[in-house]
């Protein structure tokens, strides 16, 4: 297979100092997420009629699940590291900040812009074949659900370079500061009932979690034993968190109605970080280790070649499949979620889209590859910022409301209109770096 081939070369071509621990972990965590998300997601029809779910909702009993499930802050962590060594680059090529959050942004932004696109194009086409708004606004709400991580992971990465200073002048400190700022924003969500100030938990908790990436860089947890104890104290703060605090067990979704503890995030998504670092660290050593063997590491490169593809297009395959099937009299939708049957079929439903998952992959993963030509322009800081800014705004409500429905019926066409905008001002739309 020629795409094999291509990641052999480039695996063989590695760097010896390069961590392929930090490449591994990326790769591992996306694939968690995807298989999280196609198997908590139930389609099920009823007498021709389909009933889309969320296996949590009202399944307390497996909320324990999200533990292993909710990875996050692994690719949040992991996202620190690899910014904390791609600024140390940038330093000694002399290249500036406006240089870095270019190549960085172009890398996020542009496999973002064409799910954005196509979904804009499928919603438009089903609205003129006369689809309800509601249907509209569902699937695409749904197929939308991955862009909420860029949304915020952008901002971080605006962020990094002052994050990344303060790390290296007060350490930990730093990382305390903003663990601080989560939990004071979490005593006033619950205490003083300031409920609109949680959403800037949105930085406090995912900055604190991308300094960890800056720790593991420095490596200030050195011995396995120091690691472990790190992640014991993290484990039983979110288990005193979780069994005798006010957050709910389940770290993913809205099992709960009135209370979740990712929207807005928690504290204990920030327990949860410490506790997922210091165990994965402490295998860290035998993992590069098996590493170094070229079969898992060129499996690895593959991975992370089109990580931003497909984990931004899972959803809107899954939700594609599921249409198909319902259109055609839904087989495999008649069993009842939850039930033995239903978990017996889900390795066959979670393989069937991975192999549809592949080709999509593979035909637009290239944009991700591609990076900025050498002789585009590099905008003012400032500007890219605005426009990054745009984007994560337009992002988040496309997120949360999808195209066709909303608060106001214009909604969609602001967000995208503000994503689109942004692209163009911070120059990442391909005709303005010609």
């Amino acid at each position: 297979m020629q795409i094999w081939t291509q990641a052999s070369q480039m695996a063989a071509q590695t760097p010896e100092e390069r961590n392929r621990y930090v490449d591994f972990l990326r790769s591992v965590s996306i694939l968690i997420v995807i298989t999280g998300h196609w198997m908590i997601a139930t389609a099920y029809v009823v007498d021709g009629v389909m009933d889309p779910g969320h296996l949590l909702a009202g399944r307390p009993q497996l909320h324990w699940l999200t533990w292993l499930f909710q990875v996050m802050p692994i690719f949040f962590i992991v996202g620190g590291y690899s910014n904390a060594v791609s600024l140390e680059s940038a330093k000694r090529k002399g290249i500036g900040y406006a240089g870095w959050l270019s190549a960085r942004l172009n890398r996020l932004v542009a496999p973002l812009l064409v799910l954005l696109v196509a979904w804009a194009v499928i919603a438009v086409v089903m609205s003129l074949l006369g689809t309800r708004d509601e249907v509209i606004q569902y699937v695409s709400q749904a197929a939308l659900i991955p862009t909420w991580f860029l949304a915020i992971y952008i901002v971080v990465v605006i962020l990094a370079p002052f994050a990344y200073k303060l790390w290296q002048r007060f350490g930990f400190i730093s990382f305390l500061m903003f663990a601080a700022g989560a939990a004071l924003t979490d005593v006033a969500f619950f205490v003083a009932e300031i409920h609109w100030l949680g959403w800037t938990n949105y930085f406090w908790v995912w900055l604190a979690v991308h300094n960890l990436g800056f720790a593991w860089r420095d490596d200030r947890l050195g011995r396995v034993a120091k690691r472990l104890l790190f992640s014991a104290v993290g484990f039983a703060a979110l288990w005193l968190l979780t069994s005798m605090g006010p957050y709910p067990l389940a770290m993913v979704g809205s099992p709960d109605p009135e209370l979740s503890n990712t929207l807005p995030p928690k504290i204990t998504l920030l327990a949860l970080g410490i506790f997922q670092f210091g165990l994965l660290l402490a295998l860290e050593s035998p993992m590069r280790r098996v590493l170094n063997g070229l079969r898992l590491w060129t499996a690895t490169v593959l991975i992370n070649s089109m990580i931003m593809t497909v984990y931004l297009w899972h959803i809107t395959v899954m939700v594609v499949f599921a249409a198909l099937l319902y259109m055609a009299g839904g087989p495999g939708l008649g069993i009842e979620p939850g039930t033995s049957e239903w978990w017996w079929s889900r390795p066959v439903w979670i393989a069937i889209l991975f192999v549809l998952l592949l080709p999509v992959a593979l035909l637009l993963s290239p944009l991700e590859r591609r990076g900025r030509p050498a002789d585009a322009p590099v905008p003012a800081p400032a500007r890219q910022i605005t426009g990054a800014l745009m984007i994560c705004l337009g992002v988040a409500l496309l997120a949360m409301y999808g195209f066709g429905g909303g608060p106001n019926e214009w909604l969609d066409f602001v967000s995208f209109g503000l994503v689109i905008a942004g692209s163009g001002i911070s120059g990442l739309l391909p005709r303005l770096r010609k």
